[in-house]
């Protein structure tokens, strides 16, 4: 295989990992607020709730701060690197790309992270974790 088709390789593999950071963050939010009322315990996992929290946190910041996500700027710089287009590769490239980049006006990521993570900070009280045990 020559470089050019591994460095493709490793950027669809960073797309990916963008895309389950995405689903991790809104299908988190999601199954909180469906395993109270299904009174799911799992929901309330301190480590899981830590990690949405850190996740959203990070998002909410970066927005914040106009930063690209690192993942994108990793996954842009090996499609370089490869010769390729950036988000013109592969099937999963152009697929997975399409769905988790819109064309937009940038406020409105802004807006939309920030109501995100009221919503994740508000379900920290409105489904409270459980404290961390002392074992």
């Amino acid at each position: 295989m020559d470089s050019s088709k591994l460095y493709l390789l490793a950027a669809d593999a960073i797309l990916f990992t963008h895309v389950l950071f995405v689903v991790f963050v809104v299908f988190g939010l999601l199954c909180i607020l469906v395993g109270k009322w299904l009174s799911w315990s799992w929901v309330r996992n301190r480590w899981f709730r830590l990690a949405h929290l850190a996740a959203i946190v990070f998002v909410v910041l970066q927005a914040w701060l106009g930063a690209i996500c690192p993942l994108t700027i990793w996954e842009m710089a090996l499609r370089e690197r490869a010769g390729d287009a950036v988000y013109a590769g592969s099937f999963i490239a152009h697929w997975l790309g399409t769905v988790l980049f819109y064309r937009l006006p940038d406020w409105v990521f802004v807006v939309c992270y920030t109501a995100f993570g009221a919503l994740v900070v508000a379900s920290w009280f409105w489904v409270r974790p459980r404290p961390f045990s002392k074992d």
